[in-house]
């Protein structure tokens, strides 16, 4: 049998999408390694393309917290700008919290004036991180009140802490964390950085049917992602849940395709989380008897045996 090593939640389980937003060089990067614990290794511009990506992954005792990077925000001034601009304000809409990143030993300026109004058209909370505390000098209350004046109008709640020597990051961590919803594990735990975007896309998949029929349908279902087309407007992903029975192929369409239909909407809605844009995502259910013990359909679906 096939272990996938992501377990069940317990019912007070905590886990979601967080984008750090903020300004080029106010200390994302840095801030995501550290929450992480590890550093985590930066996507070739070569080879992906300027869509954000999933880039690291916090799993406690009490939450999983996914961090989905964007890059620095500024005022664009060129069609390079336009996109970056829109592929943050995509992250802004579709995650469930917000860290408005600012470097705290410089006053509120203009770019980050920019992202304020950004933030203000979203309806997602926003938490205010105010970092690099250790870079303070001594009239630090007086640049603190520029930011707190924004937070205090908007209502949002505001830490202080320093990535770099991690003072104040049990405080935000705490902060996320009371922040979130109930909700499952996305991933593995020991899992730390983002995995292709098929397997993803398949993982997010299966784990609404766990989480949809509980109990009727084992472990026994293989994801296939059959094909992912990338369109300006919108992404087409067709995918086959492989079952080993009829009666599990029944359960899954379920009455007058109803299950189907509620596990499609379920993993669109998060695989929209994951590639920040407009998803269509088809389902199909296919009956392979015996797949789990195929060497062949194994290596199909992406599993390999061990000898």
């Amino acid at each position: 049998m096939i272990d996938f090593a992501i377990p069940l939640a317990p019912s007070d389980f905590k886990s979601g999408f967080i984008a750090i937003i903020g300004r080029p060089n106010v200390g994302k990067s840095t801030l995501m390694n550290e929450l992480v614990g590890q550093k985590i290794a930066i996507t070739s511009s070569v080879s992906q393309t300027t869509r954000n990506r999933l880039q690291g992954i916090l799993t406690t005792d009490q939450a999983q917290i996914i961090f989905v990077d964007t890059p620095g925000i500024h005022k664009p001034h060129h069609e390079l700008g336009k996109i970056i601009v829109k592929n943050a304000t995509s992250a802004i809409n579709a995650v469930d919290l917000i860290l408005f990143l600012v470097d705290s030993s410089t006053k509120l300026g203009g770019g980050d004036r920019f992202i304020i109004e950004l933030l203000s058209r979203t309806k997602n909370p926003v938490i205010l991180g105010l970092n690099k505390v250790d870079l303070q000098s001594e009239n630090y209350q007086e640049i603190d009140q520029t930011y707190l004046e924004i937070a205090q109008e908007k209502n949002w709640p505001v830490v202080k802490f320093s990535a770099l020597n991690r003072d104040g990051l049990d405080q935000l961590q705490n902060l996320f964390i009371e922040k979130l919803e109930t909700g499952p594990y996305y991933y593995p735990p020991d899992l730390v950085t983002d995995q292709p975007e098929r397997f993803i896309m398949g993982e997010l998949i299966r784990e609404q049917i766990l989480l949809l029929t509980r109990q009727e349908i084992p472990h026994s279902v293989a994801i296939a992602i059959d094909k992912v087309e990338e369109l300006p407007e919108i992404t087409k992903v067709l995918a086959t849940i492989n079952v080993e029975r009829n009666s599990q192929k029944g359960i899954l369409i379920g009455q007058k395709g109803s299950m189907l239909k509620a596990i499609g909407s379920a993993a669109r809605e998060q695989i929209q989380k994951l590639i920040l844009g407009k998803v269509y995502l088809e389902l199909f259910v296919k009956v392979e008897p015996k797949w789990r013990e195929s060497r062949r359909q194994l290596a199909e679906f992406g599993y390999r045996l061990e000898d």
